[in-house]
């Protein structure tokens, strides 16, 4: 009973996958073989030769990138069971000395791939439902005046749709997924039966042989051929949701030969009928198919989109945790999977950058120019983060690491080459989004350690000033006061306000501070540090992940343990709330300060963000000069 039990949960874990890692990767044929030979940048003339070389490109960036970095090698690397750019930088960070060049290099380039996922994380959704969409043209082209905005309804009603969560629908997800891959392969089969001849490009020497013949042209098509691999990197970001094995056998098993069998039909077709390149994908389909097909690639597009915004709210949580970004409203939309969350500062910030990308660009093969690059360039850092991981945490040589990573660091450069001649037609958008989201995430870090040093300079020492309020016969009054601060050596401000006011304290103590590891989730045992000072003030040290929900009340609760019981009725949390001022000569930036105080005076209430009833706390003012 209990295997069959293990092996249900499997299949549910492997469904669940299909449904929301692959959503991305898996509606690639909607337009990646029709930018190569169709787009508006450097189509590639359909021919034969090129026909299969381009199909032998295809297949081995699946079998190279998807394969064997991701699925075999990339995703060994997770910390505790949890993937992506940031459980990655974390991962390399772990073992190194603090503030040395190399932890700064690893940070750096943690947050530039974070920052252009936020890049990748506008241009899918756009591009993946204007490709669907543009089905509608191929039934009629009397359509053709409402591709735009049936798109763009379609785009807003997802987002709208956010708040609600996935969880009533999430069920779905892997259903329809499983029926979208199957209709890809069983396309792909009606074409490649009448010109089975395109088999012959699993063949790599047909790939070798475009990119030789062709030279210059070869290079420039690498920046449409990396269209198929787009979403790769969502079977590492989501291995902490289902677990390595699911995700590798959803892959192997199902995923990548619908993927290929597609393309190859996509190619059959071009070769029998060169004209069919404005749509392979839609024109392989008989014509009574095209209504249920363009409706079926819509809902695949919405799903695939659903997955990268999760995504986008996943990370923006954990770099809220780790201290990139300011707080920020998390509402959980599902009582029983603390991964599905909603941000609704992020949802509309998307909405909006996507809206405006749609107008822009109008059409997915102008999107495509922008596509690749923020994709290559995340899939680039990812090889130089799982370089530093080999050497630091399993012990590799740095000759054996580096030589390991050399073939997917080459044929990545390649891809990131071939689009970056693209930048003037697009994919300067997300550069320029990258670069904004960069320039966020360091200067609130900055900010906020600007912030901190400046506070702790003026403080004063904890325990002298504990033994002071204890031998100066300080009047207690009944309750307890939570305190919290972020240097667990100095007094907290608000203590030294509280009394300076009140000239009084509480008759128990507690200076709280909340540390966020470099791992996922932090086990409840380990979670609170407890240390019990004299007078009856008390030092609580509390211990999140990155991906753990900040909830003190709760938290709280474990110091039972330690012999520290808490009467949320009868206790008052004192939080500081700064005013800061800037000067013009400072340690960081005269502009950067002043963005910083920007996201400072609109950065979400620690009230909110830490869980705390608005009733039991009092807020004390204060001005601080950066």
């Amino acid at each position: 009973m209990q295997v069959k039990h293990t092996n249900k949960r499997f299949a549910t874990l492997t469904l669940a996958a299909l449904g929301i890692v692959y959503g991305d990767i898996g509606t690639s044929p909607l337009y990646a073989l029709k930018e190569v030979f169709g787009g508006s940048h450097h189509p590639v003339p359909i021919t034969p030769d090129n026909v299969l070389g381009i199909l032998s490109l295809f297949f081995w960036s699946l079998i190279i990138i998807v394969t064997l970095k991701y699925v075999s090698f990339i995703m060994r690397a997770n910390n505790k069971g949890e993937g992506g750019i940031i459980a990655l930088m974390t991962l390399a960070m772990q073992k190194g000395l603090p503030g040395s060049w190399q932890q700064k290099l690893i940070v750096t380039l943690g947050l530039i791939g974070a920052a252009l996922f936020y890049g990748d994380g506008v241009i899918t959704p756009a591009i993946s439902v204007l490709s669907a969409v543009e089905g509608l043209e191929i039934i009629t082209p009397a359509f053709q005046p409402y591709v735009l905005p049936f798109a763009l309804i379609v785009l807003v009603g997802l987002f709208m749709f956010q708040r609600k969560g996935t969880a009533s629908i999430g069920a779905l997800f892997g259903p329809i997924m499983v029926l979208w891959f199957a209709v890809l392969t069983v396309l792909g089969v009606s074409a490649i039966i009448q010109n089975p001849s395109v088999l012959a490009a699993v063949n790599p020497l047909y790939a070798f042989k475009f990119l030789t013949t062709n030279s210059m042209l070869g290079f420039l098509a690498l920046g449409a051929v990396v269209l198929c691999v787009t979403g790769a990197e969502a079977l590492y970001a989501d291995m902490g949701h289902f677990g390595a094995k699911p995700i590798q056998y959803a892959w192997l098993g199902y995923v990548l030969p619908a993927l290929v069998i597609n393309y190859f039909g996509q190619g059959a077709l071009l070769l029998t009928d060169p004209t069919a390149v404005k749509n392979p994908f839609y024109l392989m389909a008989p014509e009574w198919a095209l209504y249920p097909l363009v409706i079926l690639a819509t809902v695949a597009t919405v799903i695939a989109s659903q997955a990268l915004i999760s995504g986008v709210y996943s990370v923006t949580q954990q770099a809220m945790q780790l201290g990139y970004t300011p707080r920020l409203a998390v509402q959980h939309t599902s009582e029983q999977e603390i991964g599905q969350i909603y941000i609704p500062a992020i949802n509309w910030m998307l909405l909006i950058s996507i809206v405006v990308l749609v107008l822009e660009f109008r059409t997915s093969s102008n999107l495509a120019a922008a596509y690749g690059i923020a994709v290559t360039g995340t899939m680039l850092i990812t090889n130089i983060l799982a370089i530093a991981v080999a050497v630091r945490l399993w012990n590799w040589s740095p000759l054996r690491a580096v030589l390991g990573a050399l073939p997917f660091i080459c044929i990545d450069l390649g891809f990131f080459l071939a689009n970056s001649v693209k930048i003037a037609d697009g994919g300067w958008f997300p550069l320029a989004f990258g670069l904004v989201v960069f320039i966020l995430l360091t200067t609130w870090k900055q900010g906020r350690e600007r912030l901190s040093q400046t506070i702790s300079a003026d403080g004063m020492q904890l325990v002298p000033f504990i033994t002071q309020m204890v031998d100066g016969g300080v009047e207690r009054v009944p309750g307890t006061a939570v305190f919290m601060t972020q240097d667990t050596k100095v007094v907290p401000h608000a203590m030294l306000h509280s009394l300076k006011h009140f000239k009084r304290l509480h008759e128990r103590v507690l200076v709280l501070s909340v540390k966020v590891l470099d791992e996922p989730y932090v086990p409840e045992p380990q979670r609170v540090a407890v240390t019990h000072l004299s007078g009856n003030f008390s030092q609580v040290i509390v211990h999140y992940g990155y991906k753990d929900e900040t909830d003190i009340p709760a938290t709280l609760a474990l110091c039972a343990s330690a012999n520290l019981d808490i009467n949320m009725m009868d206790t008052t949390f004192f939080l500081g709330r700064e005013t800061l001022i800037p000067k013009m000569t400072s340690s960081m930036n005269y502009w950067r300060t002043l963005i910083f105080i920007a996201m400072f005076k609109n950065s979400g209430s620690a009230t909110a963000f830490f869980k705390i009833p608005s009733n039991r706390v009092v807020e004390l003012g204060s001005q601080v000069v950066l």
